[in-house]
């Protein structure tokens, strides 16, 4: 075993240790997430062991390209700000009081509304906003309601890791691994749309199976929260995200590249909220959360698993583990079980950052480049609701959920998560491998 490969696993099971028992470590009086500052420490030990030319870094992080990790966290935060706009000036916490109120009474009822009402959303924002924003209101609902939070938390969790898959923009692990085999908006969509809609139907009556008995439980209707968005921010914010999406989806039409537009579309966001802001002379203090709410994070974190996977490559890894995992089988049910088994060791975007590598030696041989991409895609989403550490939402959702004094141990999570994640993984990958 080289240096490199030791040093990976390593930190791979450095960051598997973090998540589950310290989430979080104090550094100077201020307590920041583990998970990021071990990767850190990882890439900066490949670097200082000269396992990583300098030279081969700049080209990789300067160069003008699809896979540059610079051009995926631009696309990646400005979809974010986009989303954690709406949620701030309360368009997000609005729909779901309007959902709770068409339930009147009746838990399945409420369950569909709440399923469908997030897998919508997912669909045009992002799996890990909805998840953040949901699960407060959630618990909150369910207490005032006297019912127990777990089929709905649950359900939400799932819709929004299934139907991420919908959008490239709907998880950042379909941005770094589409843009990075050059997959367009349209094709992404044409590929996954079957996927996602058998996945999303499977999930939805697995659950439904699962919680059956607790949806049959009679519930106090809370009273409905009336509060609208301000009217101005939410035409602004709608207006925004409705323009990025659809000039994301002809970007490669019009020769703009992806992360151009989203960028472009935040700043103007940015900018036309401050203009009237100061104009009315009122001060816009969802402007001012939603930046600091953008998970700076996730930028140390998805740059040195990446320089991780460089060092890898530097030293033949990746091609070695290339030619292990296609060479026999449909790379279709080979990748999607790998990419989904390996997020729960070492979470879904740096799994994402590898498998890319990884499926680049397939290059030549595009059907087998293009079935093992999207089988990545799927393993990298549903991989999510396996256990928590499939991705870093679910560490932020039992975060949450722990905050509001709701019990969730790992052997449920895993037992739950199974049950759904494991049939709805195989039945997305058969459908993959006929329409791919």
């Amino acid at each position: 075993m080289n240096l490199t490969v030791l040093i990976f696993l390593l930190t791979g099971i450095s960051i598997s240790c973090s998540v589950l028992f310290f989430p979080t470590v104090r550094l100077f009086r201020v307590r920041i997430g583990g998970y990021w500052l071990i990767a850190l420490v990882g890439a900066a030990l490949v670097l200082l062991c000269g396992q990583l030319p300098p030279s081969r870094l700049g080209d990789a992080f300067f160069t003008d390209s699809a896979i540059n990790p610079l051009k995926i966290l631009v696309l990646f935060f400005s979809m974010t700000f986009l989303s954690v706009y709406l949620d701030e000036i309360g368009f997000f916490r609005y729909l779901a009081s309007l959902a709770a109120a068409r339930g009147n009474g009746n838990e399945k009822r409420l369950f569909l509304i709440l399923y469908l009402l997030v897998a919508v959303l997912t669909i045009f924002t992002s799996n890990d906003i909805i998840i953040l924003t949901f699960t407060p209101f959630i618990c909150c609902f369910c207490k005032n309601a006297g019912v127990t939070p777990l089929p709905f938390l649950f359900g939400e969790f799932v819709a929004a890791n299934t139907w991420s898959m919908f959008l490239v923009i709907g998880n950042p692990t379909n941005i770094y691994l589409a843009t990075a085999a050059d997959i367009g908006f349209f094709d992404y969509l044409r590929v996954m749309f079957l996927p996602t809609l058998v996945a999303g139907t499977i999930s939805f009556l697995l659950l439904l199976f699962l919680f059956r008995h607790s949806l049959a439980q009679p519930m106090h209707v809370p009273e409905r929260d009336d509060a609208r968005p301000p009217r101005l921010p939410l035409v602004l914010g709608l207006s925004h995200l409705a323009l990025c999406v659809v000039l994301l989806a002809v970007s490669s039409y019009i020769g703009i590249e992806m992360y151009a537009v989203s960028l472009a579309l935040a700043a103007s966001l940015l900018l036309l909220s401050l203009l009237f802001s100061i104009g009315k002379k009122e001060r816009r203090a969802f402007l001012s959360r939603s930046l600091r709410r953008l998970p700076f994070p996730l930028a140390p974190f998805l740059l040195s698993m990446f320089v991780l996977v460089l060092a890898l490559d530097e030293a033949g890894t990746t091609r070695v583990l290339s030619e292990l995992l296609l060479s026999r089988g449909d790379p279709v049910f080979t990748v999607g079980a790998t990419s989904f088994l390996t997020a729960n060791v070492i979470n879904n975007i740096p799994m994402s950052v590898l498998f890319s590598d990884i499926l680049r030696f397939a290059a030549p041989r595009a059907e087998t480049y293009r079935a093992g991409v999207f089988a990545a895609v799927i393993g990298s989403n549903l991989g999510a609701y396996l256990t928590p550490l499939g991705a870093l939402a679910g560490i932020m959702w039992l975060s949450i959920l722990s905050r509001f004094g709701v019990s969730l141990k790992f052997r449920d999570f895993l037992r739950f998560g199974a049950v759904v994640a494991i049939p709805s993984l195989a039945a997305a990958l058969a459908v993959l491998a006929l329409v791919i």
